[in-house]
């Protein structure tokens, strides 16, 4: 019997309209008053570049204490003590349950209800501490714990506690445990989605421009003030987005492949492995020929 292949037309057309709808697009936009050459002129222009370097600082370091309280308050959360495990629950609720731009407001205008900071040994006005810096890294970060400690305490409970048995058992007490024995194999769990939370922080970090942060937005909307190009540094400012996202979604995939060793018996070729394989495939089947 000779087996015919089941035509299915829905693809094709499906294909066009897609296509179709792209070619559309291109043409319109092509067609649009922007002024295209002024994409690249401004592409690296030093206050971009400046504006990029501040979204890349402010994500790293907001993405820091993220972790940091991620971690803290999913260990708290996870404590048989009723007390430690409710402000973990309180935290965790309450910043997940309000807007990061509220926040980041709030922690802007803090001076409207303390002008004063006095932590006894330091006394100053608060609109000289918290600067805008340290209201975006206060605004992002608390709010990235909340999410983080969810991540953790998910990879904390994926481990057996078989595990967490053994090790009491070899005389390890609960901090050793968890730092040597449960934390390590959590991460297989943690890393994941711990990159997709950083790359969500890179494009969050927009939001810093209520806080007055020069960062990457700002930088092209100061642009745009000026040179009337509104629309091409919008375009301007989302090319460089994608190129960071991109750039951090790759160092993701081989975090991710580093921390799956163990997991899996053989890891999945990478892209470079497997266009490396087809070249050497194709190589050896004209030398065949």
């Amino acid at each position: 019997m000779r087996a015919i292949p089941v035509r299915h037309y829905g693809r094709w057309i499906s294909a066009v309209v897609v296509i179709g709808l792209v070619v559309a697009l291109i043409i319109a936009f092509s067609q649009g008053n922007v002024r295209w050459a002024t994409v690249p002129e401004k592409l690296f222009d030093p206050s971009i570049l400046r504006g990029v370097v501040n979204t890349i600082w402010i994500s790293v370091t907001a993405m820091a204490l993220g972790l940091a309280l991620g971690v803290l308050f999913a260990v708290m959360r996870l404590s048989k003590n009723p007390v430690t495990s409710t402000i973990a629950w309180f935290y965790i609720w309450l910043f997940r349950g309000t807007p990061v731009y509220v926040q980041l407001l709030i922690w802007f205008n803090l001076a409207l209800i303390f002008p004063i900071l006095n932590l006894g040994f330091y006394k100053d006005e608060m609109t000289q501490v918290m600067t805008p810096f340290l209201a975006a890294l206060l605004g992002l970060g608390l709010n990235e714990g909340a999410y983080m400690a969810e991540i953790v305490r998910a990879g904390i409970q994926s481990v057996d506690e078989g595990q967490t048995e053994a090790s009491h058992a070899l005389g390890m007490t609960r901090t050793q445990t968890m730092r040597r024995v449960v934390l390590p194999q959590a991460m297989r769990v943690i890393v994941p989605p711990t990159g997709n939370e950083f790359i969500n922080m890179l494009k969050t970090s927009s939001l810093v421009v209520a806080v007055q942060y020069f960062d990457l937005l700002r930088a092209a909307q100061d642009i745009a003030s000026t040179s009337f190009a509104v629309m091409e540094m919008f375009f301007v400012a989302s090319i460089w987005y994608l190129a960071l996202t991109s750039v951090f979604s790759v160092g993701q995939y081989y975090l991710e492949r580093r921390y799956a060793r163990g997991a899996l018996r053989t890891l999945p070729p990478t892209p470079l492995q497997k266009i490396k394989a087809k070249l050497s495939s194709f190589s050896n089947s004209k030398a065949v020929a």
